[in-house]
């Protein structure tokens, strides 16, 4: 059930927005609220105040301090304001601690990510991986003698009645784990022979990575003609989408579209999304897409290509594409060309996805990318094999061809494994 269609009534979502802001990080601490409302409003909460606190250190018990905390209460429940939402993934003892101390709804950031998450998921592996980053989420809630599974039920900190044994929660959350960890392996290997048969017809993959509402899905829909939900949402698409999209004289792709990316991106989902974030890892592209209308596009460019790395796939190579061009913010454009240039990026391409400027430029960079990856070859063919030339044509590049007496004479590209065909007339 969703935070919104469980709150039913707008009264019930208004928030407040809790931040500790460390030495050194007060100017950052903005733009992470910035994050967070938009996160909170995807989630269907009506944030109508922040409130940040300058600390030296995060208290291990309370997170800001029990007399800021004290003040937070007292503001809320003069303001009609139910929910405290803060800006941090809270241990198990930090949420028992505020919940003691406030009559709101405690949230972290990791729980509203998580709801949002629950709510998009779409197809049944979505779901699947979901509910168990979900279920090990309130697995590290359950700390401590008399812990009530209600009231931590998926970090929304929901205040039903009830009491349930640690033990037997624990029981419980873990059976229906292994159950969709078995059920999670069985479509893995169907993700497996996808992707082996992706390989054996030679359909060079480029996966659409990004921060979360760079953009990506739009630029799938305009690519390949299709009509992936695509709104001006954080985390709309959760399930990797495979889309055929047809270049010139025979060149290929299978576009796949991830899951956006966020810094801080819980570790429950990096867990339970493994699998379909290794999609990544097997790409022989990466179009790596980026919002240069967002001030902090830079920032969220070096968050993707972290976790990039984390995943394996930083040394695949990469088509940087700045996105939203029609729209930029001149600051932020300075700010991300900068950082490409100062990491030597070469392949840098700027768009919109929604005005299909700049499309065609990064479409012939694809098809040049991709007979890079070919082999060049010069067959004479005997005019009884004829055929081959139509083979040549569809899956292939024909670079130049001339009609001898007795045969007919290519000179072209070809992926290696497509050879077999043409290779008794390949010249030396």
């Amino acid at each position: 059930m969703s935070l919104k269609s469980f709150y039913g009534n707008e009264n019930y979502r208004r928030a407040y927005l809790v931040a500790a802001a460390l030495p050194g990080k007060e100017d950052s601490i903005d733009h992470s609220l910035d994050e967070l409302e938009d996160l909170a409003n995807t989630c269907g909460f009506d944030v109508v105040a922040r409130v940040t606190q300058n600390v030296k250190s995060i208290s291990g018990s309370s997170y800001i301090g029990s007399g800021k905390l004290a003040e937070i209460s007292e503001m809320a429940k003069n303001a009609d304001v139910d929910h405290l939402i803060f800006n941090a993934e809270l241990s198990a003892a930090q949420f028992r601690n505020i919940a003691k101390e406030t009559s709101a709804a405690v949230h972290d950031r990791t729980g509203v990510i998580l709801e949002i998450f629950s709510d998009h998921a779409r197809t049944d592996e979505g779901k699947i991986q979901v509910e168990l980053a979900r279920l090990r989420y309130r697995l590290t809630r359950l700390a401590g003698k008399g812990t009530e599974l209600s009231r931590l039920g998926g970090g929304i900190g929901t205040r039903g009645p009830g009491e349930t044994k640690l033990e037997q929660d624990r029981r419980v959350i873990q059976r229906r784990m292994g159950q969709l960890k078995k059920e999670l392996d069985q479509l893995e290997l169907r993700r497996k022979h996808q992707r082996s048969s992706r390989q054996r017809k030679d359909a060079l993959v480029a996966a659409v990575v990004g921060y979360t509402n760079a953009g990506k899905s739009t630029l799938m829909n305009k690519l390949c003609g299709t009509d992936i939900p695509a709104e001006n949402r954080l985390f709309m698409t959760l399930d990797p989408t495979a889309r055929k999209l047809e270049l010139r004289d025979g060149i290929s792709y299978v576009l796949i579209d991830t899951v956006g990316f966020i810094r801080e991106m819980p570790k429950h989902l990096k867990q339970a999304f493994k699998a379909t974030l290794e999609e990544v890892v097997e790409a022989d592209l990466i179009l790596h897409l980026t919002d240069v209308s967002d001030r902090e596009v830079a920032m969220h460019r070096q968050v993707v290509d972290e976790q990039l790395s984390e995943l394996g796939a930083g040394a695949i190579d990469t088509f940087y594409i700045a996105n939203k061009i029609d729209c930029k913010s001149e600051t932020a454009y300075h700010d991300l060309m900068m950082s490409l240039r100062r990491d030597k990026q070469e392949h840098i391409y700027e768009i919109s996805a929604l005005t299909g400027e700049g499309l065609p430029e990064l479409i012939e960079a694809m098809a040049l990318y991709a007979e890079g990856r070919m082999l060049s070859f010069l067959a004479e063919i005997p005019y009884s094999s004829s055929e081959l030339e139509a083979y040549v044509r569809e899956f292939g590049v024909v670079d130049k061809i001339e009609y001898e007496s007795d045969h007919i004479r290519i000179d072209g590209k070809l992926q290696k494994s497509r050879m077999g065909p043409i290779a008794a007339y390949v010249k030396d």
